[in-house]
């Protein structure tokens, strides 16, 4: 829900609604009976992920090194056409996962499968699926972005007339012919894009796609995540970098220390932890200062205030009444913003809950 505080046009009387992204609401302002329409701005619809069957299954997953449990005992699915995020910090046991999942080291227990292919017993089969880009991308220096693409489709028999459109499509095409030694780290990971998207493999696993890029080409890739899964492609990447796995994933899976905490779709996880909606309030002449008849209201969990933005966190419930209430103390309001509780509202609490904390 968004409220709002509009004046009107005729006696400039504030009037406050609430409603749901896009609705239309018909107003009439107490004051003078002035009518009009007043249409909620859009917000970006929650996308949800139908049940259906695993593309990738990962079962009591558990990689012991020395002393050191990277990943203790995980499972999770990720579904046909979905794209999955896989979150946690620095050091989660993110691409331990990844790694395992591909067969690429050993587990001390694991039963995993790809498309319905056991990664022990069918792993070539199962690996035959999949486009798969690492953490740190490396390339022949020497070889500029068409040789490599040639050199990757004599890898998997695909023919060579794919390598020019693939580059392409990543926006590499004006360096074609500059050595890949001589790119920035952004142009790699790009070049590693066009390379996993060879033979046009139904699953991808992206380890830390985003990590370290600049803002332009976080949007490239972020825009291709999109492309690729719209053409039909299920998609698992891993990140700690929440707003990407929030605007992309269906659902996500939060892992730490090895273990995982949650898996759901973001609003599910929000939902799960009783996270409050913050209003943002802003009031002509505050200075700072906080009510204290506000902080004293039941539903209300936090008041906090900065120049004239007061901070109400606080049941969605009582919203409409926290607004009604500082009308009656007389503030004179300008404008309030619901802020949802976001992805990184609830990865904070789910932390924060594992490590002991309140």
């Amino acid at each position: 829900m968004i409220t709002k505080t509009i004046m009107c046009p005729k006696c400039k009387n504030q009037v406050t609604i609430e409603g749901k992204p896009g609705e239309k609401k018909n107003i009439t302002c107490e004051k003078c009976n002035t009518k009009g329409v007043f249409t909620f701005p859009s917000d970006k619809p929650i996308k949800k992920a139908d049940v259906g069957p695993a593309a990738i299954e990962v079962n009591g997953l558990t990689k012991i090194y020395k002393d050191l449990k990277a990943v203790d005992n995980l499972s999770f699915n990720v579904r046909k056409g979905e794209i999955f995020g896989l979150l946690g910090p620095n050091g989660a046991g993110k691409s331990t996962t990844i790694k395992a999942i591909l067969s690429l080291i050993r587990t001390n227990s694991a039963n995993i499968k790809i498309n319905g292919h056991d990664i022990k017993t069918d792993g070539v089969e199962a690996r035959r699926s999949v486009g798969y880009l690492p953490e740190r991308v490396s390339f022949y220096n020497n070889l500029n972005p068409l040789q490599t693409m040639h050199f990757y489709c004599e890898l998997w028999g695909v023919d060579k007339s794919i390598a020019k459109p693939l580059i392409r499509e990543v926006g590499l095409e004006d360096a074609i012919k500059r050595k890949v030694g001589n790119f920035s780290k952004g142009m790699v990971q790009l070049l590693g894009v066009a390379q996993v998207m060879i033979g046009k493999p139904p699953v991808y696993i992206l380890d830390e796609p985003m990590g370290g890029l600049d803002a332009r080409w976080v949007k490239t890739i972020r825009e291709k995540i999109k492309y690729l899964n719209e053409q039909g492609a299920t998609i698992l990447f891993s990140s700690h970098i929440l707003s990407e796995v929030e605007n992309l994933c269906d659902r996500v899976a939060i892992i730490n220390k090895g273990k995982l905490i949650a898996e759901d779709t973001v609003p599910n996880l929000n939902k799960y932890l009783q996270i409050k909606p913050r209003l943002e309030i802003s009031i002509l002449g505050l200075n700072g200062k906080v009510p204290e008849e506000i902080r004293k209201m039941k539903g209300v969990e936090s008041v906090n205030a900065e120049g004239d933005i007061l901070y109400v966190t606080c049941e969605s419930s009582i919203r409409i009444e926290v607004i009604a209430k500082l009308k009656d103390l007389g503030y004179n309001i300008k404008d309030i913003i619901t802020i949802e509780p976001s992805l990184e509202d609830a990865f904070i609490k789910l932390i924060d809950k594992e490590e002991g904390g309140n």
